[in-house]
């Protein structure tokens, strides 16, 4: 390994003066939480680090779990949760107005010392830490900088450092994909054995392997701070793969659903890391996620034309029609309507979308979707509305209250993804009686049946041929009145809150300290 031994250069100099700054508040330390030498085993007490939470922030997925399973499992008991996660600047006023700031100090990242102000703020019953620093999180997007390495061992290396001021001493730290996967490590080599940090148990979820934070050897001591002695047990695939050392330092594994931590074991779903997954399968446990029930319901949503609820779906019609005015399409009751919101990504079934859309679009059928992604895709669903003004409509864009009312107004819901660790939107669209369309991959597989007493239609083969035939078999049940009312009435009775899954993490979590 090559190891630098430079001095910092006055523009790096520069640089950690204008990290230090915070973002609200005055920087007045305060002293230390006194802590206990041996923390309460009795009851797990578990800090969730995060690299997303939604409301404060949200790309995908990551971000619903992180918001909704602490509140389950605070709401239910027998365990306690609170959540730690940057300070970023999309943050909204109408929450950090709010925010109590604890104290600021100065925190390692290899050679340089960074300002890191901790913030606290209570929302849903449970407590949330934010971790500040302008240079690191004042920036427009959470990811996709050239320096996320650095930003996220900083964001790492905070969370420890700044847990002995935080009024929450947790016996659990559960870290999220590959963002946060530091955490266990830096615990490991060098918090461990500090009579303040005792006794502290390590989970990693994986949500998405596809995504592992892969990075040069040169950055081992250059930026993560860890000694080239150490470059063994985080190196796969010939460089530092900080998923892959979280999932061998942490002392348990989780993933997004049953299904998917059987597929991890293959090369076809892994990444490259099946062979790793397969030597730590012992760590391994799935547990399908949930979905916060209180947010996605057609009963109270605000962003909806009308509410209804599975006793009584029947105003469900008046959110196709209120779409279908807004949107411009044909105002028809008896069509039904194929809504898909999505992040456009190749991974998402959008090739084979393709393949089966001149089949599907030439059916009675509207088709509208939502999402941003990749440029081929955001194109073609434009070409798709202009070629077929009446029937498809392509609202490029992130937008909640559009995905709710998307939900709300579909008859079908169009998933069918190559691969899918857990995914939301299939549970969302039965919470709100669309019924969805799959493939048999990971949690979908896990949440979706078709047949005799089913939610849903599955495509069996990863192709456009196998896509329409579900869909033609949809389209065919949608005009069987009283099959369909049916279909719907289970799909909509379907309870996929985070209650049962909550539950399971609160068992695991009790497995995790008795270890």
């Amino acid at each position: 390994m090559n190891k630098k031994t430079e001095k910092p250069s006055a523009a790096t100099e520069e640089k950690k003066e204008a990290s230090k700054k915070s973002t609200t508040r005055p920087r007045t330390k305060v002293k230390i939480t006194e802590v206990p030498k041996k923390r309460d085993l009795s009851k797990p007490l578990v800090l969730y680090v995060a690299a997303e939470v939604n409301p404060f922030s949200q790309t995908g997925g990551l971000g619903e779990v992180a918001s909704s399973l602490p509140v389950a499992v605070n709401e239910i008991g027998g365990a306690e949760m609170a959540v730690v996660t940057p300070l970023y600047e999309c943050v909204a006023e109408k929450y950090r107005k709010d925010f109590e700031f604890i104290c600021h100090i100065n925190v390692p990242v290899a050679w340089r010392s960074q300002y890191a102000g901790l913030f606290r703020y209570v929302y849903r019953g449970v407590t949330h830490y934010f971790i500040d620093n302008e240079y690191y999180f004042k920036r427009e997007k959470l990811y996709g900088y050239f320096d996320d390495a650095e930003r996220f061992a900083f964001f790492t290396r905070a969370v420890l450092e700044l847990m002995p001021y935080m009024d929450f001493k947790p016996n659990i730290l559960h870290v999220n994909d590959w963002h946060t996967a530091l955490v266990p490590i830096y615990y490991k080599l060098y918090y461990m054995y500090r009579e303040e940090y005792a006794d502290i148990k390590t989970i990693v979820t994986i949500h998405n392997i596809e995504y592992q934070g892969k990075y040069d050897g040169n950055l081992l001591e250059d930026v993560f701070g860890i000694s080239g002695f150490q470059y063994f047990t985080l190196e796969w695939g010939g460089c530092v793969n900080l998923l892959f050392g979280s999932i061998a330092y942490s002392d348990m594994v989780s993933t997004v659903s049953e299904t998917y931590a059987e597929e991890l074991k293959t090369r076809e779903h892994a990444c490259g890391l099946q062979d790793a997954i397969n030597r730590f399968s012992d760590k391994l446990t799935g547990i399908v996620n949930g979905i916060d029930t209180e947010v996605y319901n057609p009963a109270t949503a605000p962003a909806l034309f009308a509410h209804y609820d599975a006793k009584d779906p029947s105003k469900k019609t008046e959110n196709k029609l209120g779409l279908q005015k807004m949107l411009g399409l044909p105002e028809r009751a008896d069509v039904p309507m194929i809504t898909m919101v999505s992040r456009l990504a190749s991974h998402k079934g959008l090739d084979i979308l393709k393949s089966a859309m001149p089949n599907i679009i030439k059916e009675d059928v509207q088709f509208v979707l939502l999402g941003t992604g990749e440029a081929e895709y955001e194109g073609y669903f434009a070409d798709l509305q202009n070629a077929y003004p009446d029937k498809a409509r392509a609202l490029i864009m992130f937008n909640k209250d559009m995905s709710q009312r998307l939900f709300a107004a579909g008859d079908i819901y169009m998933m069918p993804s190559r691969s899918e660790p857990c995914g939301l939107g299939q549970m969302m669209a039965m919470r709100y009686g669309t019924i969805p369309i799959v493939r048999n991959v990971g949690g979908l597989n896990d949440t979706v049946r078709e047949g005799e007493g089913g939610n849903g239609f599955i495509a069996t083969e990863y192709s456009g041929e196998s896509l329409y035939a579900a869909t033609k078999r949809a389209i065919d049940l949608y005009a069987d009145k009283e099959k369909w009312s049916a279909l719907v009435s289970r799909a909509m009775n379907e309870d996929f809150s985070w209650s049962v899954s909550a539950r399971k993490y609160i068992d695991l979590y009790y497995k995790l300290l008795k270890k």
